[in-house]
């Protein structure tokens, strides 16, 4: 526990930042509710656990948003993925969320042509035939620079933030261990599995943060539809590009948040809407690999009814398996069965429901409404939004995963009705839906599945007689060991441990102060200011020992 600890401590000042604007903005007892109120101790009373009255006038919403807007990029983005848990949050909360957009001021000049010098080996005025030093864009990961190449591309140069990643990987740190609070002291709390969340946006931020994650991301998209010319994806130029650069084609088209432009340009919106939500389709159901923030200001539309994605920063993934869920949840929702619509849910939120009966009653209901209804009038973020709001009633989430592409594909279809006010997500899926639930369940598919099932098997009886044997003979060499894992004895184990630590140092700094007071009366030996110094040395190292002794006793609420 005193790595854990000293962890704790090298973040101390980040710690003191974020309480100061949570007290702020009225949130004081959120630290107090999560056992951190001791850390923040000397913040609190330097801050007197007071928020200004016109704060607390605002919406709970409004002034947490506030908050994690105040308190960096890290907590910006997290609001962004928190706007994606609807299953977690009501309409108010997320869409709050969703006005952290990701904007942000951006940085000086100086600092940013000291950093591109440094990754590109020369200033960028050198390295480029034009450089517009003002931002084109700014977001809280990175800023965008306009230039132009000596072979007269046209390109963007994405510039990470100078000293953003200790930052946030401070943050990170702190996000975890608040997770595992949450998790192992609520049980409201841990059936939305905090800390699987926190890993999963850990992940994700951490492949923002590479600059080069994106350009490889883009190239992976860009190959998966180099054969459909309607859809475009940005040329990554790779000797410009560093974890903290990337350099890409400009994309020189009508921004999707522009659609007067579109009929100006007499380009065909319905053809657009269409190959849109045909692309989105083919990415999540077909690749498994798609743009997780498909907003306006990322796509751009083009001569020759053509669509361009841009800024691959994040990015959803879906395995085969999950795949094939997906398939058939939107097949039974199209095709209105009920009991398969609850099947792949409950298989998503894991632990049932205590009353999984109501749930699939209501289930049905929703389904119900929507027989006789025509094809055209379906509408899947209708769906979705109302089955997600039906699951947050029953206090069941969904993997993070599943969110993500949820919101990906209610703002996509989002896009596409603002071109097309008549078009159908799911009339455009339902013959992909179905031909990909004939090919899960061709003669050839249940052959290879069948087969590995048969092989699975045999492995697993081959090796049955030597798993036998070695369980035998460790029951009877008394070795046979039965591990039960209590969160609450491993928690009193933990302050067991930090206790014993606790009683060690306490014993090494009450010798040292002992033998440095006997030090200091031995004449001889090198001197400070006149005392001895080995005397001086004990006492400073006794001073540490106490003052992390101190900062231990803060951190764990034992000091009231």
């Amino acid at each position: 526990m005193l790595w854990e600890t000293l962890g704790t401590a090298r973040d101390i000042g980040r710690l003191n930042e974020l309480a100061s604007v949570l007290i702020r903005y009225g949130f004081g007892d959120v630290l107090r509710r999560l056992g951190l109120a001791n850390v923040f101790n000397v913040a609190g009373k330097a801050l007197h656990w007071k928020h200004a009255a016109e704060i607390t006038q605002l919406e709970s919403p409004v002034r947490f948003c506030h908050a994690l807007a105040e308190m960096g990029p890290t907590f910006i983005k997290l609001g962004q993925i928190l706007a994606t848990r609807s299953d977690l949050f009501p309409p108010e909360w997320t869409a709050e969320f969703e006005k952290l957009q990701n904007h942000a001021p951006p940085v000086s000049f100086e600092l940013i042509c000291k950093q591109l010098q440094e990754d590109l080996g020369c200033s960028p005025q050198q390295a480029f035939a034009e450089f517009n030093p003002t931002p084109f864009a700014a977001a809280s990961i990175a800023q965008v620079h306009r230039a132009r190449l000596h072979d007269g591309a046209e390109v963007i140069i994405k510039v990470r933030r100078p000293g953003i990643r200790p930052v946030m990987e401070a943050d990170l740190r702190l996000l975890a261990r608040i997770a595992e609070v949450m998790e192992s002291e609520s049980p409201t709390l841990r059936r939305f599995r905090p800390r699987e969340v926190v890993r999963q946006f850990t992940h994700s931020l951490r492949r923002e943060l590479d600059l080069l994650a994106e350009c490889r991301n883009a190239e992976r998209v860009a190959n998966n539809f180099k054969s459909n010319p309607n859809i475009v994806i940005p040329k990554v130029y790779w000797s410009w590009c560093s974890e903290r650069v990337n350099v890409q084609q400009f994309i020189d088209g009508i921004s999707g948040r522009n659609i007067a432009a579109v009929e100006q340009a007499g380009l065909d919106r319905k053809l657009l809407a269409k190959y849109g939500g045909q692309a989105a389709l083919k990415m999540i159901l077909i690749d498994g690999f798609y743009h997780a923030d498909p907003h306006q200001g990322n796509i751009f539309y083009l001569p020759e009814n053509r669509i361009a994605f841009i800024d691959f920063g994040m990015v959803g993934r879906l395995s085969f398996e999950r795949r094939h869920q997906v398939v058939q949840l939107l097949h039974s929702m199209v095709e209105l069965d009920a009991s398969r619509v609850v099947d792949v849910l409950l298989t998503w939120a894991g632990d049932p429901p205590l009353n999984s009966e109501n749930l699939t009653f209501e289930v049905e209901e929703f389904v119900d409404k929507y027989h006789g209804v025509s094809l055209k009038s379906f509408h899947l973020s209708m769906m979705l939004t109302e089955l997600i709001s039906l699951l947050r009633e029953y206090g069941l989430s969904l993997p993070p995963d599943i969110i993500i592409l949820i919101k990906a594909l209610i703002a996509l279809e989002g896009v596409a009705l603002q071109l097309d006010p008549d078009f159908n997500m799911v009339s455009e899926a339902k013959p992909l839906l179905h031909q990909l639930m004939l090919q899960r369940y061709a003669p050839d598919a249940l052959a290879k599945r069948g087969w590995q099932a048969i092989v699975d098997t045999g492995e697993l009886l081959s090796g049955l007689p030597q798993d036998l044997q070695q369980l035998l003979r460790s029951a009877r060499s008394g070795r046979f060991q039965l591990h039960i894992d209590v969160t609450r004895l491993k928690a009193f184990g933990n302050q067991l441990d930090r206790a014993a630590s606790r009683v060690a140092i306490g014993n090494v700094v009450a010798a040292m102060i002992i033998g440095s007071s006997i030090v200091m009366t031995v004449d001889g030996g090198p001197t400070l200011f006149g005392l001895p110094l080995f005397g001086i040395l004990g006492f400073l190292s006794a001073a540490v020992g106490g003052i992390w002794l101190l900062f231990s006793i803060w951190s764990s609420g034992r000091w009231k």
